[in-house]
């Protein structure tokens, strides 16, 4: 069966949390895989990150690590200075995943979070500026064993990368067995004509998986076609990890970058949260096996 996974961020308002604490969590309601945002890692002393690693293979867990991209690390970036600050940063954040035995880095990794400011439609030079900083930091990746999935976001998110055919011809570019690509249906709602065959596109390059409903609620609380979902993944015999991504709370830092500007769980304490994820696992499950994929 595929390892299914997590977002920390479900519960959290803010980015940074207590890892520990939803280590277990994720571990006690029954997932294989807790994803978290990557920058913390960089304010972490190895002791530290080495305690979340031991504790992680406790709990049978995976730790993998996801990225929007602070603009101040624009790896696309016109400004030289911006640029190679960018390379800098994603490089010491992958030699830190390295370093807790992780094997993967996804999100918005390739540019800086939203539209640049001076952007006036042709993406190209930023494009190419994204590929040169990315060859340098694969580098980095195949030297620590760490698979580097850029993810197709949608309009707001980035100019860059917003479909799964544009994900691949980055991926092309780069040419490395340690690059892949990351889909996730939200974002797939918003920006593919057919989402079943954006998935059947990409076929083994598809490296990690995001779910998440038209909204970003949880799996099969909206209008997603998740019979079209699964019978793609089945199609291309997807083995990979399944992380679900919602994000329902108003509010913090998280409520801001994502606007969620109301609260998409009624009441959203942190037990309600709970039987919400208890409810995604098992649909999930549930669609694993519908599918002959568990």
């Amino acid at each position: 069966m595929n390892k299914l996974g997590i977002f920390m961020n479900f519960w959290e308002k803010n980015w940074d949390a207590d890892h520990k604490k939803y280590i277990k969590k994720a571990s006690d309601i029954g997932f294989d895989v807790l994803e978290f945002q990557a920058q913390p890692l960089l304010e972490m002393s190895k002791d530290h990150m080495k305690d979340l690693a031991k504790l992680a293979e406790e709990c049978g867990i995976e730790l993998t690590y996801s990225l929007g991209l602070d603009r101040n690390y624009d790896v696309s970036s016109m400004d030289e200075k911006v640029r190679l600050g960018g390379v800098d940063y994603l490089q010491r954040i992958v030699e830190r995943i390295g370093y807790m035995g992780g094997t993967l880095l996804s999100g918005v990794s390739y540019a800086g979070w939203g539209t640049p400011d001076n952007f006036l439609g042709d993406k190209r030079p930023y494009w190419e500026n994204s590929i040169k900083s990315m060859r340098e930091i694969i580098k980095t990746a195949e030297d620590n064993g760490v698979t580097y999935c850029v993810e197709a976001v949608n309009r707001f998110e980035t100019c860059l990368i917003n479909t799964a055919a544009e994900a691949l011809a980055y991926v092309a570019e780069i040419d490395s067995p340690n690059i892949g690509v990351l889909l996730d249906t939200y974002h797939m709602n918003i920006e593919e004509n057919n989402i079943g065959d954006a998935i059947r596109l990409v076929g083994d390059k598809l490296t990690s998986f995001h779910t998440g409903e038209n909204n970003r609620t949880a799996p099969g609380r909206g209008h997603l076609d998740w019979d079209e979902i699964f019978g793609a993944l089945a199609d291309i015999n997807y083995k990979n990890r399944i992380v679900s991504e919602p994000f329902v709370m108003e509010g913090g830092e998280v409520g801001r970058d994502i606007h969620v500007y109301r609260n998409l769980v009624e009441n959203p304490s942190e037990a309600r949260i709970d039987e919400e994820a208890k409810y995604l696992l098992n649909f999930e499950r549930e669609m694993l096996k519908k599918y002959n994929m568990a």
